[in-house]
C-alpha cells in the first residue's frame, strides 16, 4: 500500500498539469450537467414493509387519482375578537377565499369549505379549509406558491386571522451565515496550522473542489436516482469536513519530509505513502458506515449514505493526487517564512529535532497517571450519557417549527380550537373485499375504534367507488409526536386482528402519524443490526492496519462512548430545552428518528479517522524500535498539532450546519460537531494513550495464526525505508566504483 501510494504521489507530483487538468474538467463537467439537469421530483418517502406504507400503497391502487402523495395546505381561519366565523360578514370572506384558493392554480385539485365540511370548533372562533393538490410540494413550482400566499395575504386584509399549515408552502432549507462563518473558522485554524497562507489554502480548495464535483453530480442525478435535497446537503456537510482533513495530514506530513531536509518530489511521494495510507483507510471506514446504512432498508436513508460517501471518497482522491500536484505548484512556500530562512540557514535539521510541544507534554502526563485519566474521561462521557435513558423518537412536524412560520401558528391555531390531535389525524384503511358485507365490517371498525381509549372525535368512513374499500380519519386526544397518541396507534391495529377473525376485512392505520411511528419502529429494530455490520467490518479492517487485537477493540468501545454521550447531548439541548435559546432551538420536542442510527453511522466513520491518524504515527514508531510509551509520546509529538487542527476544523464545518432553518440538518450538525468533540479530544487524545499506557507490549500483541492470515499493507512505510537504505547502499556501491 505505502509504495503503491508513493509512487502515486510521485507520479501526481511529475505530471503536475495533467492531474490537475483532469480535475478541473471533473468539476466542469459535473457543473455542466448539474445546470442542465432536469429539476428534479418529489423525493419520495417509503417505508417498505411497515403497515403504514401498504396502507398507503393499498390507497394508491384502490382510490386512484386521489394524489395520496400530492401537497396540502390546511388554511385556517381565526374569527377578531368578540366574533364568530358564523357571522355573515366573516362566512363571506372565507367563503371567498375557498373560492380564490380553487382557482389560484391548475395544480389545485380540491378545496373544502369549512361550512360544508363542518371544520369549524365548537365556539364558532376557528375553522380550517383542506386544499389538496395533483403533485408534491417539490413539484410545485414558485409562481403556485406565490399564488396561494396572495390569496392568503387578501384573506387578511379582511381582518381575519389565515395561517397556512402543511407542505404546500413548505420553503427549501437554508444554512445561514453560520456556514459561511464555519468555513472561515477552519481557515484561521489552517493558517495557524501551518503559518502559510498558501499552504492553509491548499486544503480549502481541495475540499470545495471535492464538494462541488460530488454536490453537483447529485444535483445531475437527482431526477433519474430520486435523490432529496438533503441528500446534497448531507454529503456538503461531511464532504467539506473529511476533504479538508485528509488534505491537511498529507499537506503537514509533506512539510514534516521536507524539513527532514528531502528533495520535494521525494517528500511528495513519502506524504502520500505514509499520511496516504492514513487517509485511505480512514476513507474506507467513514464510506463503510454509510453505505452500511444501507442494511436499515428505508430507501431514503439508503441514498443519503451511498451519495455522502461518493462525496468521501471523492475526497480520498483528491487528497491523493491533487494534493501533490498542488505541492508541485506550491514550491517552498509552502512554508512560512520564518521555516523558509531557516532552511536556507541550514537550520532545518536542527528544526526537525523533537521538541517538547504541547502534545508532548500532555502524552506525558497521561503516561504519569494513566488510571487517573482513563477513570475521569470514562465517567464524564458516562455522564453526558445519561439522558439517553430519556430518549424519545420522533420525526418533526409543523409543531417543531419556528414560532414565527404561519405553519407554527397554523398548528397552535388547530390545537387551540380542535384539540392537540387534530394536527395528526390518523389514516384508518379498511380493505373489506374479502368480507361478506363490506358495509357492516366497516361500521364494525368504526364503532370499535370510537371505543377505544385515547379517542378524540372519529369521522364517517368515505368509499371508494368499488365499495370495498373505506378511509376513516381518526383524531387522538393526543399530541401527534406523543407516546399516548403510538398507544392509541398500536390500540387501533391490535383491534384490527380481532375485527379481521369475525369479518374478512383487514385494516391498517396510516398517515403522517402513523408514519412516523413506524419509521422509529423500523429504525430502532434496525440499529443492533446495523451496529454489529459496521463495527465488525471497521474493525477487521483496523485489525489490518495496526497488527493487533485490542487496538481495534479499544477503538470500537471508545467509539461507543462518545457516540452515547453525543447522543445524550442531543437529547439535552433538543428534548429537553437545555441551552436551547444558544442554539436556536425554539421549540423542543423528540429526538428525530434517524438521529441515532444515523450518528451511529456517520459517528464512527469519523472517530476512525482519528484513531488511524493519531495510532498510526505510535505504530510507525513502535514498529521502527521505540518502546511503546515512548511511541506514544512520539505519536502526540507528531500527530497531536494536526489531529487537534483537523477536529477543531470538522467541529467547526459541522457546526455551521447549527444555523439551518431545516430541524433535521439543525440537529445532525450539532450531533456530530458535539460528537466530534467527545471524540477527537476525550477518547482519542485522552483514553486512548491512558489504554494504551496500561497495555504496553499487549496492545500490539497479534496471534501468530492471524498475522499470517492478515494481508499487510503497511501503512507505517517501513516498504518505503527499506527502498529508501537500497537505493543509498546502490548510491554508495557507484561512488565505490566512481573512486
Amino acid at each position: 500500500m505505502a509504495t503503491f501510494l508513493y509512487k502515486l504521489g510521485k507520479l501526481a507530483f511529475r505530471r503536475r498539469h495533467f492531474v490537475a487538468l483532469i480535475w478541473v474538467a471533473l468539476l466542469t463537467l459535473a457543473g455542466v450537467g448539474a445546470a442542465t439537469a432536469p429539476t428534479a421530483a418529489s423525493s419520495s418517502f417509503s417505508i417498505p414493509g411497515t403497515e403504514a406504507q401498504k396502507a398507503f400503497d393499498l390507497l394508491d391502487q384502490r382510490f386512484p387519482g386521489s394524489a395520496a402523495d400530492g401537497a396540502t395546505a390546511r388554511v385556517v381561519f381565526k374569527a377578531p375578537a368578540g366574533e364568530k366565523l358564523t357571522d355573515a360578514a366573516n362566512k363571506a370572506d372565507i367563503q371567498d377565499t375557498v373560492s380564490a384558493i380553487k382557482s389560484s392554480s391548475k395544480q389545485v385539485a380540491s378545496v373544502a369549505d369549512p361550512f360544508a365540511a363542518k371544520t369549524i370548533s365548537k365556539n364558532g372562533e376557528i375553522a380550517y379549509a383542506s386544499a389538496s393538490y395533483k403533485v408534491s410540494s417539490m413539484e410545485l413550482t414558485d409562481d403556485d406558491r406565490d399564488a396561494l400566499q396572495k390569496v392568503i395575504d387578501q384573506a387578511k386584509e379582511t381582518g381575519l386571522t389565515v395561517e397556512v399549515g402543511g407542505d404546500a408552502l413548505q420553503a427549501m432549507p437554508e444554512t445561514g451565515a453560520t456556514e459561511v462563518i464555519g468555513i472561515a473558522i477552519a481557515a484561521v485554524v489552517l493558517v495557524i496550522t501551518f503559518g502559510s497562507l498558501l499552504a492553509a489554502g491548499l486544503p480549502l480548495l481541495t475540499a470545495i473542489i471535492g464538494v462541488g464535483i460530488g454536490v453537483s453530480s447529485i444535483t445531475a442525478l437527482a431526477d433519474a436516482l430520486d435523490l432529496g435535497t438533503t441528500t446534497s446537503t448531507l454529503a456538503m456537510m461531511i464532504g467539506l469536513a473529511v476533504g479538508i482533513d485528509y488534505a491537511l495530514f498529507i499537506v503537514s506530513r509533506y512539510r514534516a519530509e521536507l524539513a527532514e531536509g528531502r528533495e520535494r518530489e521525494e517528500a511528495a511521494g513519502r506524504a502520500v505513502g505514509t499520511a496516504g495510507s492514513a487517509v485511505v483507510f480512514a476513507g474506507l471506514t467513514v464510506v463503510i458506515a454509510l453505505v452500511g446504512l444501507a442494511v436499515v432498508n428505508i430507501p431514503m436513508l439508503t441514498k443519503m449514505g451511498i451519495a455522502a460517501a461518493g462525496t468521501v471518497a471523492i475526497a480520498v482522491l483528491i487528497a491523493l493526487t491533487l494534493i501533490p500536484a498542488l505541492l508541485g505548484y506550491a514550491g517552498k512556500r509552502v512554508h512560512g517564512r520564518k521555516a523558509r530562512k531557516a532552511q536556507e540557514t541550514g537550520k532545518a535539521q536542527q528544526d526537525a529535532e523533537p521538541k517538547t510541544n504541547m502534545g508532548t507534554r500532555w502524552a506525558r502526563f497521561v503516561l504519569r497517571r494513566p488510571v487517573a485519566v482513563l477513570v475521569v474521561g470514562v465517567l464524564g462521557l458516562g455522564a453526558m450519557a445519561v439522558p439517553v435513558a430519556s430518549l424519545e423518537l420522533g420525526l418533526p412536524d409543523d409543531g417543531a417549527q419556528p414560532t414565527s412560520t404561519t405553519q407554527r401558528k397554523a398548528y397552535d391555531l388547530l390545537s387551540e380550537g380542535f384539540g392537540p390531535g387534530f394536527n395528526g389525524p390518523l389514516m384508518t384503511v379498511v380493505d373489506a373485499s374479502r368480507a361478506d358485507d363490506p358495509k357492516a365490517a366497516v361500521d364494525q371498525v368504526v364503532s370499535t375504534i370510537k371505543k377505544t381509549d385515547g379517542i378524540a372525535a372519529v369521522t364517517p368512513a368515505t368509499f371508494n367507488k368499488a365499495g370495498d374499500t373505506a378511509i376513516i380519519s381518526v383524531v387522538s386526544k393526543y399530541k401527534p409526536s406523543s407516546v399516548q397518541t403510538e398507544d392509541v396507534v398500536h390500540s387501533i391495529r391490535d383491534a384490527g386482528k380481532d375485527i379481521k377473525a369475525d369479518t374478512g376485512a383487514e385494516l391498517a392505520v396510516t398517515g403522517s402519524t402513523a408514519m412516523n411511528i413506524d419509521v422509529s419502529q423500523k429504525l430502532n429494530d434496525a440499529l443492533v443490526p446495523y451496529l454489529a455490520l459496521v463495527v465488525g467490518l471497521a474493525f477487521l479492517l483496523l485489525m489490518v492496519v495496526f497488527r493487533s487485537v485490542l487496538v481495534p477493540l479499544k477503538a470500537a468501545l471508545g467509539f461507543l462512548l462518545s457516540v452515547l454521550a453525543a447522543l445524550g447531548a442531543v437529547v439535552a439541548v433538543y428534548q429537553w430545552g437545555w441551552l436551547g435559546s444558544l442554539f436556536g432551538v425554539e421549540q423542543t420536542g423528540p429526538v428525530m428518528s434517524m438521529m441515532p442510527i444515523f450518528m451511529v453511522g456517520v459517528v464512527f466513520g469519523l472517530a476512525m479517522d482519528y484513531e488511524v491518524f493519531l495510532v498510526t504515527r505510535m505504530r510507525e514508531a513502535y514498529v521502527h524500535g521505540e518502546r511503546p510509551a515512548q511511541a506514544i509520546v512520539t505519536g502526540f509529538r507528531h500527530g497531536a498539532r494536526v489531529v487537534t487542527a483537523a477536529a477543531v476544523i470538522m467541529i467547526a464545518v459541522f457546526a455551521g450546519f447549527i444555523g439551518s432553518s431545516e430541524q433535521m440538518v439543525k440537529m445532525i450538525g450539532f450531533g456530530l460537531a458535539i460528537a466530534v468533540f467527545f471524540d477527537a479530544f476525550v477518547v482519542r487524545m485522552t483514553i486512548v494513550p491512558a489504554v494504551l499506557a496500561l497495555l504496553g507490549k499487549r496492545a500490539w500483541w497479534l496471534p501468530k495464526w492471524l498475522e499470517r492470515a492478515l494481508p499487510n499493507v503497511d501503512v507505517e512505510g517501513e516498504g518505503l525505508r527499506s527502498a529508501a537504505d537500497k537505493d543509498g547502499d546502490a548510491d554508495a556501491d557507484r561512488e565505490l566504483v566512481s573512486a
